[in-house]
């Protein structure tokens, strides 16, 4: 039985995370004595701390016969185990049952089978879009509540199908199961989960010297790039993340790989140090990335012109959105988006500025771009969604998987953030463009290992020693 942990966030927000485990799950026929047996993996619920109010769901055992959307009238389910396919999910009556507190032995959903495959028809791709929205807002109602029993989650298959067929025949003619009439039990044998310790937020950095001219005896420039890698879902051990954030790691491993490639000939090196960096803590208030910046000595933090942070950008069509914190009028605003504006129409794309001013009494930040701004570092974040998402909202959840991400889309992605930055750092235009064109194949790597081991594992290939590429905060 391994356990799973999650980043740890700011204190005022996320005081504990806890072990959420993948379980086997036995469903037992039980007629007579047990006929037959069958097992499933499932995914437990989340349960963490936030403010000091628990949330999710602190039960982790099961021994309650199942029982499916179609009970009878009036049956005590308080011993029961609700099976809900998500295709027959009526989020009201989940709501429901959750927020009046009515009594339930548990809740497993059941998430249709076209999520685990890549490609599909149009009748697939018509389903997943469908069940897409419906698994958002459940999983929102879920991460939100404090619930009173186990949940669990598992994919549909031939024999859970079946099972839940002949439960579905029963509740129908009036027959729930019970300990004398037989019927399914469903059973995992588990302790609950105890509070773990909060794990150390670990970020990871890259540099690459810019080229000073002769004689030049000031520090060059820097500018950053920035994307986070941690992610928060409803069920943490099916929370890839594709597009929310596996999207922005992927671009900026590509972008650092090609400037990597530019910086170590001196012809082609540009004028402005780049400094790479994969944060910590993103869902969490983005806590990761304060603790790096404030790890900076001031002389560096000084150094850095403008960051630019990459967030969700693996799913959209033809337009992204530049999302800062100072005015427009601010001089590096101006040369960040005119600079962007300039590449976006080369390559027939649109990009749009949106600008918010950060609260600084209020401790909540709504994008990673802002964590910098009140450092008085200039920055910006580059996003397909044009609204920031609420509190542990677009986090990496169940609905974020790899079948709706566009690779051509991040490819695009990776061309206008590194025609722009090669612009401004005065490197060779031609050489970089060819580079670029020549990406596919790495991007299509990177999302393929996130999505099968992770993005730690991703993360892995690309470590140095610590002393050269590790900041612990």
């Amino acid at each position: 039985m391994a356990a799973s942990k999650k980043s740890g966030g700011p204190r005022d927000m996320l005081e504990s995370m806890y072990s959420v485990i993948a379980l086997v799950f036995i469903l037992v026929a039980c007629v007579e004595l047990c006929d037959a047996a069958a097992v499933v993996d499932v995914y437990r619920l989340i349960q963490y701390d936030m403010s000091g109010s628990p949330f999710g769901s602190r039960l982790a055992s099961l021994n309650h016969h199942a029982a499916s959307l179609h009970f009878p009238p009036g049956a005590d389910l308080s011993r029961t185990v609700l099976i809900i396919p998500l295709r027959e999910l009526n989020i009201t009556f989940v709501r429901e049952y959750i927020n009046q507190k009515k009594p339930l032995g548990g809740l497993l959903f059941l998430l249709p089978e076209v999520f685990s495959f890549e490609n599909g028809g149009n009748k697939q791709i018509h389903e997943k879009e469908k069940m897409k929205n419906v698994l958002a807002e459940l999983e929102q109602l879920l991460i939100h509540a404090n619930i009173p029993y186990p949940v669990y989650f598992a994919f549909e298959n031939d024999e859970i199908e079946t099972v839940l067929a002949d439960i579905k025949k029963n509740d129908a003619i009036g027959q729930p199961a019970t300990a004398t009439t037989g019927g399914y039990k469903l059973v995992i044998p588990t302790p609950e989960p105890k509070k773990v310790a909060s794990p150390t937020i670990t970020n990871i950095q890259g540099w690459l010297a810019g080229l000073k001219a002769d004689g030049e005896a000031n520090q060059l420039p820097t500018i950053a790039i920035v994307a986070s890698y941690d992610t928060f879902g409803v069920a943490p051990a099916l929370s890839v993340g594709s597009d929310s954030n596996g999207s922005g790691i992927v671009a900026l491993l590509e972008i650092a790989r090609l400037f990597s490639l530019l910086y170590s000939n001196p012809k082609t090196r540009g004028r402005y140090n780049l400094l790479f960096g994969l944060t910590s803590g993103g869902p969490y208030n983005y806590n990761g990335t304060q603790k790096w910046l404030r790890s900076f000595d001031q002389r560096l933090r000084e150094s850095i012109d403008y960051a630019i942070c990459l967030n969700s950008i693996g799913s959209w069509d033809n337009e992204l959105w530049i999302h800062v914190s100072k005015p427009p009028e601010n001089a590096y605003i101006k040369q960040i988006f005119e600079g962007f504006s300039n590449v976006a129409e080369e390559l027939d794309l649109k990009v749009g500025l949106k600008h918010k001013k950060i609260n600084i009494s209020n401790p909540r930040v709504a994008w990673e771009h802002e964590q910098f701004s009140r450092l008085r570092v200039t920055a910006a974040t580059l996003s397909e969604l044009s609204v920031a998402p609420d509190i542990l909202e677009g986090t990496g959840g169940l609905f974020d998987s790899r079948q709706f991400v566009n690779e051509t889309a991040i490819i695009r992605g990776v061309k206008l953030v590194a025609e722009s930055l090669a612009q401004v750092a005065s490197v060779t235009f031609d050489l970089l463009l060819l580079l670029v064109l020549g990406s596919y194949l790495i991007v299509l790597f990177s999302f393929l290992v996130i999505t099968t081991r992770g993005l730690d594992d991703l993360i892995s290939l690309f470590r140095r020693p610590p002393s050269r590429k590790v900041k612990t905060a």
